[in-house]
């Protein structure tokens, strides 16, 4: 019991930033654009948060300071690819080199520290929450331990991401805002010729991508960890968009890819030099790489047919 809940409370640990680059990527996608550049974000947002942590010694100043440069990145994809109709494959993948160089150059000039920020202090960072009669229950069989070290123990942006999930939820299928972006990813046409603006429509998608980027960065670099580490996102920018993909465009089946994909790290830190009967000692190395194995056998064979939406990657250029 004891391990099976470690496992868990590592794979909502893990998921976290999944879920919150997979539901930018949903504003971002939904909209139209599409989005390879949340990697990028991730990384710049989590170097930023850090760095902002590290000399102010706040940990609300970091996250914004990892929001700001998250968005900031955003609107740079949005310069390129809706209001110059560049090409936004090409516009993501530029995004993702420009944060992983600049973040190691700008980490290496400021704190001499091989990329590194200094390590930060609890003070500067976000810190896991005890929820109310956590001590309390925590004797009881079975809720006990869930409740404790599942439920409670988490941070305020792990919280926050599993709360976006319903109000994204909300947000897109229950607002006039919702509509209008769900609209322009599917007929741009169409909305353009209500009297809409399609541009607009997609650079406040773009933003609120760039928002929620900015704080999946902050939580890896000032809620898991102490500090950033050059590319410590480690490809979950291109896991979350996969996680997109496999939940076929949807937040509620978004959260339990992410879960999913987490479940799937957690197995891999709890089993790394496991000696099994059959095989001997796993090998370090294939257990690192079993996450993103089993992504790409889940999209290859299990995901059925994924429609994106229609106009997803079309600049529109309105008609005259």
């Amino acid at each position: 019991m004891d391990t099976l809940i470690q496992l868990l409370d590592v794979t909502i640990r893990s998921a976290v930033p999944l879920l919150l680059a997979c539901l930018a990527g949903l504003y971002s996608e939904r909209s139209g654009i599409v989005d390879i550049g949340l990697e990028g974000k991730m990384l710049g947002g989590a170097f930023a948060a850090a760095a902002m942590a590290a000399v102010t010694g706040s940990a609300w100043l970091g996250l914004f300071a990892g929001i700001f440069v998250a968005v900031l990145l955003s609107l740079v994809h949005g310069f390129a690819s809706i209001t110059n109709k560049g090409n936004q494959i090409v516009s993501g993948v530029a995004i993702n080199f420009i944060a992983a160089g600049l973040a190691g150059l700008l980490g290496q000039a400021w704190f001499s520290q091989g990329g590194r920020t200094p390590q930060l202090p609890p003070d500067a960072r976000f810190i896991p929450i005890d929820l109310p009669f956590a001590e309390a229950i925590s004797n009881i069989p079975m809720v006990g331990p869930v409740y404790v070290e599942l439920i409670s123990g988490q941070n305020l942006l792990a919280y926050f991401a599993f709360v976006m999930v319903p109000i994204t939820w909300w947000v897109l299928f229950r607002t006039r805002f919702g509509l209008r972006l769900r609209a322009v990813g599917e007929n741009p046409a169409a909305v353009d010729t209500a009297g809409i603006s399609v541009s607009w429509a997609r650079y406040r998608a773009v933003i609120c991508c760039g928002i929620l980027c900015g704080i999946a960065g902050a939580y890896l670099s000032i809620g898991l960890s102490a500090g950033f580490v050059k590319d410590m996102t480690a490809g979950r920018g291109f896991i979350a968009l996969a996680a997109l993909i496999f939940a076929k465009w949807r937040p509620v089946a978004a959260m339990w890819a992410c879960l999913l994909f987490g479940f799937l790290s957690a197995i891999e830190i709890r089993f790394q030099g496991v000696e099994l009967a059959i095989v001997g000692v796993v090998p370090v190395q294939l257990m690192q790489a079993l996450p993103y194995i089993l992504t790409v056998i889940l999209l290859a064979g299990f995901i059925g047919k994924a429609i994106p939406p229609k106009a997803g990657g079309v600049p529109y250029s309105k008609e005259r």
